[in-house]
């Protein structure tokens, strides 16, 4: 019997994914996926993020604006964001800030960034972030802005491993995907050996961040596309990963990856 798990991040309501929707989810029932945080970036998808809540207890909902997507927002996405949040317990992502981007505006972001964090610590919502080189500007907002109490997750975590322990100090939870199995993320895999055992989460961020062939456990295949895709159920092989990484049993991690995971997101799990 697989222990129960727990995807701190995907995006099961991805177009890449709808053909397989039904596949998938019997899929990750059979692997024991619990719960897994399926997270809207851009206003176009939430509807469609709270559509797979209804309708699977397996999904948490969370809503956010994230930066790649500013240019396509509404004048009044804020108004948005904040209806969707008193009709539907959620969190708040996948919100971040991001200097890799071509064209980036930091200022549009930062601002962007502080208003979703505010309005997720008013209502105590978990967050999921993302960032890309922009570990300094994220730690100094984090700093000066209010957070919730319940803490943020960063998502695919890649920032330095002296970071760790400020952002831990501030709430941050550490979340590990199966890509950072590539031989080519000793960085990311150092990093994730400092971070505190009861800080850490594990996702898929499905269909993205594909695991390397020695431990990809699922073939499919964006038929868009043509070109392969993360499988959400591969979770269970990100959960081998950090159990190899940080040499736990995998049961035993996978119990404390269960108590972070409801910790954390606790308020939303009904």
């Amino acid at each position: 019997m697989n222990p129960p798990l727990f995807d701190s991040h995907n995006h099961l309501h991805d177009e890449r994914l709808k053909p397989h929707l039904l596949a998938v989810l019997e899929e990750t029932r059979r692997r024991n996926v619990r719960k897994m945080v399926v997270n809207g970036s851009t206003e176009k998808d939430w509807h469609d993020v709270l559509r797979l809540a209804d309708e699977h207890s397996e999904v948490i909902p969370s809503l956010g604006l994230h930066p790649w997507y500013l240019k396509e927002r509404s004048a009044d996405w804020q108004k948005a964001l904040s209806a969707h949040l008193d009709r539907r317990l959620a969190g708040i992502g996948e919100i971040g800030l991001d200097r890799w981007i071509k064209g980036f505006d930091l200022d549009d972001q930062s601002s962007v960034f502080s208003w979703q964090l505010r309005l997720a610590a008013e209502r105590n919502l978990p967050v999921s972030i993302h960032c890309l080189q922009a570990w300094g500007q994220l730690l100094e907002m984090l700093r000066s802005n209010p957070r919730p109490a319940c803490g943020f997750v960063l998502h695919s975590f890649g920032g330095p491993r002296e970071m760790i322990e400020p952002l831990a100090e501030l709430g941050a939870y550490f979340s590990l995907p199966g890509y950072f199995a590539h031989p080519r993320k000793n960085r990311q895999q150092e990093a994730f050996r400092n971070v505190p055992l009861d800080r850490l989460l594990l996702e898929t961020d499905a269909p993205d961040q594909l695991l390397p062939e020695s431990h990809n456990l699922y073939s499919l295949i964006d038929k868009s596309a043509g070109r392969p895709i993360n499988h959400p159920a591969n979770l269970s092989a990100v959960y081998r990963f950090a159990a190899e990484l940080l040499g736990k049993p995998l049961e035993e991690l996978a119990h404390r990856i269960e108590h972070n995971f409801r910790r954390l997101f606790g308020r939303l799990l009904g």
